[in-house]
Parts: C-alpha cells; sequence; structure tokens
C-alpha cells in the first residue's frame, strides 16, 4: 500500500560511462584494522562526537563489517552515531563505494551495455512497483539484474513478497543471475555474501536499531546495490509522508538530491529519476506479503499506478523508446498483452518454482491460488462510522496494524507472516454510506484487538463534499545538474510533469 505523491529526476549518461569504482590505497593496520593506536570503540566515539571518519576508517569499518569481526552492539552503535550526526558527502561516497565493492561487482557483455536497467523505490507500505516493472522492462527487452530489499520497519519489502511463493529463491550467484537474464531478461534477488555482503549485515541492523532513515545509511544501502548491478539506468522512487522514511517533501528532496549526487561522482553510468510520494495516503489498495492482488507475486503482474512511467523512463534512457511518453506506452502494452505476466513467470520458475505452482500463480483462478499461498485464518471488514466522501485513507496506522499482526519484523532475521494483510474496499474520491465496509484485514491472531479497530478506523477520513476524481500522485520531477529539458525528455511539447510520467495511470 504506497501512497500519493512523487518527484522524479530524469538524466542521461553516454553509453560508455561506466566508470570503475576505486578504492584509496590502503595503509599499514594494526590488528584492529584501523590503525595505530586506534580502536573500534574509538571510532565509534569519533563519529558520536560529531567528527568527519577518514577515508580509511570507513573502509576498514565495512571490511569488518563484512568479515565478521564485530560486535552486533557496535555495529548498532557506529549505525546510531551516524544517524544522530550524519556524514558529509565524502563521507557517504566512501562509505557507498566500500560497500559496493564488499563483495563482487557484476559484469556482463559488452552487447547488453546499453540494456542493464534498473529501479529502486526508498519503500512504501504495499511497495509493489517492482514486481511488475522489472518483467515488463524485461519484455521491451531490457536486462533487469534487480538487487532488493527486505522491508524495514512498517515498510513492505520485495523480497519478503516473493518468498510468499513457495520454492523462490532470492539467493542466486552472479553467474546464476546472469544465466536468468539470458534466459528470461530479469531477476529480483537479494544482499548474500557475494553481493554487497556489507549491506545485507547493516540493512538487517538498520531495521531493528532505529536507524532506517538515515539520510547516508539509505543512500549508501541504495547506491551500493546499484553500482554492484553496474547498471547503465536507474529510476529511484523516493517517497515522503507520514508512512514513509521520510515525512517532508523538502527533506524528501534532499535524500534524492543526495541520490543524485552520489551518481554523478561517477558511482553509477547511467540516468537517474527520482519520485516521491505522499506516503500519508495510500496510493494502493492492498497491503502484505502474501495476499492476493496486494501487489504480491500470487496476483501476477498487474499494471501498478507508476509502472508506466517509471519504466517509460527507462525505456527512454537506455534507447528503447523516442521519449517517456512513448516508452510508459510499451511498458502499458506489455502489462496488458499478457508479454510481462510471461516474463514473471519464466522468473519464478528460473529462480526454483516448480512449473505448476508458477503456472497456478499467474494464470490459475483464484482457489488456484490460495492453496499455493494459504490463507490467514480470520478475516474482518471494518464498516465506515458515517455516510461522507473519502478524502484518503491514511497508510500509517494501516501500516502499524499489519506491523503488530505479524507482517514486519522487531528483531533481526525476524520471520514475516505471508497471510496478514489489508484490502482497501473504498477508493479516495468515492461517496460511501455508514455501516458499509471500507477495509478488510486477513489476521493469524484470534482477532483483532478493540485498540486495533480505533487505530483502523482511525485511518479512514470522510467529509461532506461531493465525489470527486482522485489528483494525480506525482509531486514534482527534478531535473539533475547536466540533464536535458522536461519537454526533450518527454518528448511532448506542453505536457506537465505528472502527466508525462503517469501518462498510462
Amino acid at each position: 500500500m504506497t501512497a500519493a505523491k512523487q518527484n522524479w529526476a530524469v538524466s542521461r549518461w553516454p553509453p560508455t560511462h561506466r566508470p570503475a569504482l576505486p578504492s584509496p590505497a590502503p595503509s599499514p593496520m594494526d590488528q584492529t584494522g584501523l590503525g595505530s593506536g586506534n580502536s573500534f570503540p574509538a571510532l565509534i566515539r569519533k563519529k558520536r562526537d560529531g567528527e568527519k571518519l577518514r577515508d580509511e576508517e570507513i573502509r576498514h569499518f565495512v571490511r569488518a563489517v563484512t568479515r565478521g569481526g564485530l560486535q552486533e552492539g557496535q555495529m548498532g552503535a557506529m549505525l546510531m552515531a551516524i544517524r544522530l550526526r550524519g556524514m558529509d558527502p565524502d563521507e557517504t561516497l566512501t562509505l557507498t563505494r566500500e560497500m559496493a565493492v564488499s563483495g563482487r561487482v557484476l559484469e556482463w557483455p559488452d552487447s547488453w551495455q546499453r540494456l542493464l536497467v534498473d529501479k529502486h523505490s526508498t519503500g512504501g507500505v504495499g511497495d509493489k512497483v517492482s514486481l511488475p516493472l522489472a518483467p515488463a522492462l524485461a519484455a521491451c527487452g531490457c536486462k533487469v539484474p534487480m538487487i532488493s530489499g527486505r522491508g524495514l520497519g512498517h515498510t513492505g519489502g520485495t523480497l519478503d513478497k516473493l518468498e510468499s511463493v513457495p520454492g523462490f529463491n532470492v539467493s542466486q550467484s552472479p553467474e546464476q543471475m546472469r544465466c536468468i537474464l539470458e534466459q528470461v531478461g530479469c531477476c529480483i534477488v537479494g544482499q548474500s555474501e557475494e553481493l554487497v555482503p556489507a549491506d545485507k549485515v547493516l540493512y538487517g541492523l538498520r531495521d531493528v536499531t532505529a536507524t532506517v532513515d538515515s539520510l547516508p545509511l539509505i543512500t549508501a544501502s541504495i547506491l551500493s546495490k546499484k553500482a554492484a548491478e553496474k547498471v547503465s539506468a536507474l529510476v529511484l522512487d523516493v517517497k515522503f509522508g507520514s508512512a514513509a522514511l521520510y515525512t517532508s517533501l523538502d527533506s524528501a528532496r534532499t535524500l534524492a538530491q543526495s541520490l543524485v549526487s552520489g551518481a554523478s561522482l561517477g558511482l553509477l553510468a547511467g540516468g537517474l529519476c527520482r519520485g516521491r510520494r505522499d506516503e500519508s495516503s495510500t496510493l494502493g489498495q492492498r497491503g502484505g506479503r502474501g495476499l492476493r492482488g496486494g501487489g504480491s507475486p500470487c496476483a501476477g503482474v498487474r499494471p501498478q499506478p507508476i509502472s508506466p512511467g517509471a519504466g517509460g523512463s527507462l525505456l527512454w534512457q537506455c534507447g528503447k523508446a523516442g521519449s517517456v511518453g512513448q516508452g510508459a506506452a510499451r511498458i502499458a502494452a506489455s502489462l496488458a498483452d499478457g508479454s510481462a505476466l510471461g516474463k514473471f513467470q519464466a522468473m519464478l520458475q528460473a529462480q526454483g518454482v516448480e512449473a505448476g505452482v508458477a503456472q497456478a500463480l499467474c494464470t490459475g483462478t483464484e482457489e488456484q491460488r490460495y492453496q499455493v499461498l494459504g490463507r490467514a485464518r480470520g478475516q474482518e471488514e471494518l464498516p465506515a462510522a458515517q455516510d461522507g466522501t473519502v478524502q484518503r485513507v491514511e497508510a500509517l496506522p494501516i501500516a502499524q496494524v499489519l506491523h503488530e499482526l505479524g507482517a514486519g519484523r522487531t528483531q533481526k532475521g525476524q520471520p514475516i507472516n505471508h497471510h496478514v494483510g489489508a484490502e482497501l474496499l473504498v477508493t479516495v474520491g468515492q461517496r460511501v454510506a455508514k455501516g458499509s465496509p471500507w477495509i478488510r484485514i486477513h489476521y493469524d491472531t484470534p482477532e483483532l484487538s478493540n485498540d486495533q479497530r480505533h487505530t483502523l478506523q482511525g485511518a479512514l477520513v470522510l467529509a461532506g463534499s461531493e465525489p470527486f476524481a482522485p489528483s494525480c500522485k506525482v509531486a514534482e520531477i527534478i531535473l539533475p545538474q547536466g540533464s536535458r529539458s522536461l519537454e526533450e525528455v518527454t518528448g511532448e511539447q506542453g505536457l506537465g510533469s505528472s502527466q508525462a510520467l503517469l501518462c498510462s495511470a
């Protein structure tokens, strides 16, 4: 369940620009890995007190994380020090570089150079765009080596959704990824001991140490994965609102600018598009990991609100479309004609799902999908407390209740309950009558508590106004330094940014 507004930035790099990820030359280190006279507690203290970390200190912190040389308490303390004191752009770039090269950096055939693309989101309650977008891009001729993540806090996680499918394996070696890209065109995998292992460790700790919203840690986590992929074009969806990592447009813009500056310093060869959604109100209609239709695998691949715009930007950047609008039309067509769904089914099988299971999920009946994924033990629909027109549905209260019911983690490595989820039965702008159901909760606990019902009822905001069409979900388009004008990007004079990017929404 994601939200309502978003901000994009678009740029394009020469196809031959593919910089390496150099690290500073190593210097003699003592057994702590931090240099003579230093210790890791001293390094924590240095950042705690607001001092800048040297390149070699950051490099050896990342190496110690990767090699298991630190206690979880020490790593958590460093994460909190970074969260409270921050990092300047140089520190953030060094952290990103070192995390990217903490494992293997992927290598691809020269013939794929212009075709390698990816998308990444800063996280929403449902966070459903990746599942339809990756196979849609593959259906349009792109190669998508997506290294994704699990849910952080109350936000949805792409890997968690995919792991609700029996047999789906998110751990793939670089060689296996290349084979899947050759056969299918897309894969969705997680961090591993081979791929950005430092991010795998720190990502899990951030989820349980209240450091999820740290700007340098978000930047390093996202861009390290994309740098390790060596993609040529990238779209980033940066959300804001009460249920997002950042609540305001200004703070989300700062994150987006941090992501762009990391790329512009030679970290990535490719273009960037950045999105923001007002995550205070829901964008999608369902949330949860295995709930049918919630952007989850059991619904197959269906168009999501920003899929065509995000995919259109990537097709334009890699030369598969003359404009963002033309690219969006191609993405929408692949979602409508079943070619994206075919790629999704092929990806499921390539990553370990039995053919019969993949077929049931993608083309089977609703009952066949539930036979594969299982059902929640209980469902409860909540009635509208009064007549009115839906002004918005607050995402955060719903996310918090789903988290309490088992859809999120409170401890590192804790399993997710894939059966927990929510279905919205109303849309923004719709007129509802008192007593009519507006949300359906799927749960495995004996029943919802009164406190949880009260929290959920507070998410529905009604007014006495007439029904209306929901407003556009794009808040802003940012063009980074050196990019082309919006008219050149869209290829259509006079179109506003939201129209250009969401022409098929």
